[in-house]
This record gives C-alpha cells, sequence and structure tokens, in this order.
C-alpha cells in the first residue's frame, strides 16, 4: 500500500503540559513503573559458530498458531526488560498477539563466543535472526518486525537493502526513534548536555564489555585504548569499526546509516521519530522526497528518544506500542 509519507493522525501524539522538552520526554519514561511480563529464553545457534538469546513473551492464554508475531530489535545496550519492550510485550498480549526479543550479541546477559558485537548497520545479522524466527513459526503467521535506535536502524538498512526479497520474512516493518543519519547523531550524542546524559550512560557498560573481549580475544581491540574512550565516536573508532570491518568510526557512521536506503524500501513501513529527539536532530530527518511510496513517516514535534510519555499522571508510555501494533494491524 503506497502512502503519502506523512499524514493526519487521528491519534497523534502529544507530550503532556507537566513534561517539557527532549530531555525529560526521554527520561521520564524510564523511571516509570513497567508492566508484569514474564519471558521464555531459547538460546539458538548462530551460523557462525555463536548464539543469540531470544526471549518469547509468555502469554497464560494460549494463542492460535497463526496469531500476528510482533519480533522486537532492541536498542544500544538495551535488552527485552527495556520500558518500552515491556510495553509492547503488554500491549500484544492485550491483542492477543505473540512476541519476541532476539538480542543482539552481547546484550543478553551472557557474553558470547565470537569477537564480534553489534552495531547500526548490522543488517546482515537482522536478516538471519529473522531467518531463525520465522524457522520457529507456523508458516502461517504474519510477522511484523520493530526496532527501537540502534534496533531501527540495522532493521531499516535490512528492510531498504533487501527490497522485494524482505516480504517473503516479514508482512511489514516499523521503526521508533531510529538514528538514520549516523553521522548526524553520532556527531549530536557527543555535545554538550547529551554527552553527560546519554553518551556516559551508554559508555558505562559497553566500555568493561569491549575490555573483557579484548582480554578474551587478543589482537581484535586495544584494552588500554577502550580505557581511555570518552565519547561515543572514540568508541566506534576503537571497537565497533575493528571488530566488524570498518576502516574508523566515520566509515561506519557513513556506510552504516539507514536515510540512503529508506528509498529502496518496498515492504509497508512505518518510521517514526520525534522532532526533538535529543540526538537524533530534526534536520536529519528524511522528508518524502528521501523515502520511497511504501514509507510512512511519522514525526511529532514532541516525544524524545523512546519516550511518547502520555497523560495522566503520572504518566504512561503505552502510546509508542499503540502506535505501532495500528500499524501493522491497519497500515495507518
Amino acid at each position: 500500500m503506497p502512502f503519502a509519507n506523512s499524514r493526519h493522525d487521528p491519534v497523534a501524539y502529544d507530550a503532556p503540559f507537566w513534561l517539557p522538552g527532549g530531555h525529560a520526554q526521554t527520561i521520564f519514561p524510564v523511571l516509570l513503573p513497567n508492566p508484569a511480563v514474564t519471558y521464555r529464553r531459547e538460546q539458538v545457534e548462530t551460523p557462525d559458530g555463536d548464539f543469540w538469546l531470544l526471549d518469547w513473551l509468555v502469554d497464560p492464554t494460549p494463542r492460535a498458531d497463526d496469531a500476528p508475531l510482533v519480533v522486537l530489535f532492541h536498542g544500544l545496550e538495551s535488552s527485552s526488560r527495556s520500558h518500552y519492550a515491556l510495553a509492547l510485550m503488554a500491549r500484544l498480549a492485550a491483542l492477543g498477539w505473540r512476541g519476541v526479543v532476539p538480542h543482539f550479541r552481547g546484550c543478553g546477559g551472557e557474553p558470547n563466543r565470537l569477537p564480534r558485537a553489534y552495531h547500526s548497520g548490522d543488517h546482515e545479522e537482522i536478516g538471519a535472526m529473522l531467518e531463525a524466527v520465522r524457522a520457529r513459526v507456523d508458516p502461517r503467521t504474519p510477522v511484523f518486525a520493530y526496532g527501537m535506535s540502534l534496533g531501527g536502524s540495522a532493521l531499516l538498512n535490512w528492510v531498504g537493502r533487501n527490497g522485494a526479497d524482505a516480504g517473503r520474512m516479514i508482512s511489514a516493518a516499523a521503526a521508533a526513534s531510529a538514528p538514520l543519519d549516523l553521522m548526524a547523531s553520532g556527531r549530536s550524542i557527543d555535545q554538550g548536555m547529551n554527552r553527560l546524559l546519554y553518551a556516559q550512560n551508554f559508555l558505562r557498560t559497553l566500555k568493561p564489555k569491549a575490555a573483557d573481549m579484548a582480554r578474551r580475544f587478543p589482537g581484535y581491540i586495544d584494552e588500554q585504548r577502550v580505557a581511555r574512550v570518552s565519547t561515543m565516536w572514540e568508541f566506534d573508532e576503537t571497537v565497533t569499526a575493528p571488530l566488524h570491518g570498518f576502516a574508523g568510526a566515520d566509515d561506519y557512521w557513513t556506510r552504516a546509516s539507514c536515510k540512503p536506503w529508506l528509498r529502496d524500501v518496498v515492504l509497508p513501513t512505518l518510521v517514526l521519530n520525534a522532532k526533538n529527539d535529543p540526538f537524533v536532530p530534526a534536520a536529519s530527518l528524511p522528508g518524502s522526497a528521501d523515502v520511497s511510496a511504501q514509507v510512512l513517516l511519522d514525526q511529532p514535534d514532541k516525544g524524545g528518544h523512546g519516550g511518547f510519555a502520555r497523560s495522566p499522571l503520572p504518566g504512561n508510555i503505552q502510546w509508542m506500542a499503540q502506535r505501532v501494533t495500528r500499524f501493522f494491524a491497519t497500515g495507518e
């Protein structure tokens, strides 16, 4: 179904008056109570001799074998226990749908076997994970893929690069708060308040994982350089690029950006970005001329990064899960 690329949404997002600004709209949702969600963990062997950890939603109400399934690709240093993941799983359970969160390597709570991590352009990993999920469900099952932030960037890379072939695996895709232009987002997250609030928070877990990998796999990355990393650019220059075949951080940010691939999308795809996202600059967001007719752009003025909290007090984060599942159900 071709889209006009943007349209009036009768349930458009509007931030609560008591939650002003992109930083507050990003951070406050993380602090809200989460719904109770139970997962069943499955370890899946990868084609290269490593493993993935898949967390499947456990629903006390048995579902039909062909009930829709949403595959959630999480964000940087995130997991199935993140606030947006739990909100989505609660929404899926209420709809009678199923859900699964495949963890990128190193994000499931266990170190992986190989000197490999994950990154924003990891489209081959997305494809392989979807193959594994597809093999575990009834062929009649409608499968939808949804990526948050880094997971959204990797998913959009896969959707755009695979064109019509993506439809063999999934029925539709959605990405929320994805850094579509990695150069713009990378520079933004390393500046001013963003560096303090977000870059340092990510580095708090990224650096110990990288140091452990340097000790387990000598010769791939330099542990002493890892210890000196203080920005996301330095981390990608020191760790992400050498581990994944990029010449450096700038090469990674250029080649792994998904924005150039949005013109090649054949699958119905929702791309949701708030214009006040602290580290996905509004100026970097695509317009209708930058995407194919199958891409629906939803760009509210507010919402922050992966936030989109709503009234009444004390607030809730149901809107984003409702927006994405509505798109999967109706195409709008």
